[in-house]
C-alpha cells in the first residue's frame, strides 16, 4: 500500500498526510494549512532531535523549564501550542537556526 498524499487517504494511511482533505472539511484557507503544516514539521523536528539525543520528554522539560505534559503536546502537535514554544524547545536541545530552518522549509 502506497501513502502519497491525495485528497482521500487510503485505509491504514495517516490522516495527517493528507491535509487537503481536512482543509475541505474544516474551510480553511492556505495560509491557515500553511500554518498547521509548520507546527506539524517543528513537532515532527523537535521529536526528532529528542530521540536523537536520547533525552526523555521529562529531561526536555526541565531544560524549557516546562512539563512533560507541555513537550507531549508538542511532538503530537497541539493547536494550542505556539510557534515561539516550539523554537524555544528545539534550541534548548541545541539546534542551530539552519536546522530549525530546514524543519519549515517547503519540500523540494
Amino acid at each position: 500500500m502506497s501513502c502519497v498524499p491525495t485528497k482521500i487517504p487510503p485505509d491504514g494511511c495517516a490522516p495527517r498526510l493528507y491535509p487537503n482533505t481536512l482543509a475541505v472539511l474544516l474551510q480553511l484557507t492556505d495560509d491557515e494549512v500553511t500554518y498547521i503544516e509548520l507546527k506539524l514539521a517543528l513537532g515532527d523536528q523537535l521529536k526528532t532531535m529528542r530521540e536523537k539525543k536520547a533525552i526523555t520528554p521529562v529531561e526536555l522539560a526541565r531544560l524549557m523549564s516546562s512539563s512533560q505534559s507541555q513537550v507531549a503536546k508538542m511532538e503530537s502537535g497541539e493547536p494550542s501550542v505556539s510557534i515561539d514554544r516550539f523554537v524555544k524547545a528545539l534550541l534548548a536541545l541545541g539546534a542551530t537556526r539552519k536546522q530549525i530552518a530546514s524543519a519549515v522549509a517547503p519540500a523540494r
